[in-house]
């Protein structure tokens, strides 16, 4: 069958290196072109058309459900702590109120999450928002920082900072339930245009995503170089997440976006619906 072109984006981070491995040791067919970035970056090409289908903040796809549709049983999800999603601080998360934090630019979900939690405990810091990735560039008067994804695993904000809480174990605590930080998603008008190539494009995430896990080893060595971390650190990282979308993690999910329309960070409650492969 003939397929149309379709642009599909993916995650610079290693949180999804075992989702695209098979994709980069062969898998990819000529007509699907791989575009690489941030997770922010691919929250706004999603929805400008830069890419058809891609990895996104679950709360980016919350915040847009209604023109996207999830790709069933994908995802980077944790159940309990997930070490690349901090919040470093001066002080207590209670002691924050009016004190300045700085929230990532990279990710919806995490700083979504983060005021959220604030929200809930009551307390109302001064929220800032920049480009977190250097430790050393931390402004001084920062209280607080939400800093994800390889920054997090590869610098040392336990020494700059008296706390270190992992956002995923702070979900896990307050739900005993997993935690879905970014789902992969298809504006919908791609779908309904071209449904026979998106179900082959999930089939080909699928397949990529076994042969990952399949050679997790070579995985975890990739990370390893490109991190430059002790393999057994990159190995534990993957231990802590998830690639599936499983039944606990969608009612997870559910609830993660209950909570933000009730502590209005959504402006409407979200509709999850999924695509339907052909």
């Amino acid at each position: 069958m003939e397929h149309v072109n379709l642009r599909m984006g993916r995650i610079s981070y290693i949180n999804a290196s075992p989702v695209y491995y098979g994709l980069d040791h062969g898998l990819a067919p000529s007509w699907l072109t791989l575009v690489t970035d941030v997770p922010a970056a691919l929250n706004r090409q999603i929805m400008d058309g830069s890419v058809d289908l891609s990895p996104i903040s679950a709360a980016h796809y919350a915040m847009n459900h209604e023109s996207l549709l999830l790709l069933p049983d994908l995802s980077i999800s944790c159940h309990g702590p997930v070490m690349s999603v901090l919040c470093a601080s001066n002080l207590p998360l209670d002691a924050l109120a009016g004190k300045t934090v700085m929230l990532t630019k990279e990710s919806a979900t995490a700083a979504s999450f983060m005021k959220m939690i604030f929200a809930q405990r009551g307390v109302t810091p001064r929220y800032i928002t920049k480009d977190v990735g250097n430790i050393d560039e931390i402004p001084s008067d920062v209280d607080a920082v939400l800093v994800i994804g390889d920054a997090a695993l590869t610098q040392p904000w336990d020494q700059r900072f008296a706390f270190c809480f992992d956002l995923g174990e702070i979900w896990h605590d307050m739900t005993q339930m997993p935690f879905v930080f970014a789902v992969w998603a298809v504006r919908k008008q791609v779908a309904a245009a071209h449904p026979n190539t998106v179900t082959r494009a999930l089939e080909l995430l699928w397949a990529s995503r076994k042969s990952g896990y399949d050679h997790l080893d070579a995985v975890i060595a990739a990370g390893q170089a490109k991190l430059g971390l002790p393999a057994s650190l990159v190995g534990t990282y993957y231990q802590h997440l998830f690639c599936d979308m499983d039944a606990p993690k969608i009612q997870a999910m559910t609830r993660f976006f209950d909570i933000l329309y009730r502590n209005k960070i959504l402006t409407s409650p979200v509709d999850v619906t999924f695509f339907q492969p052909k």
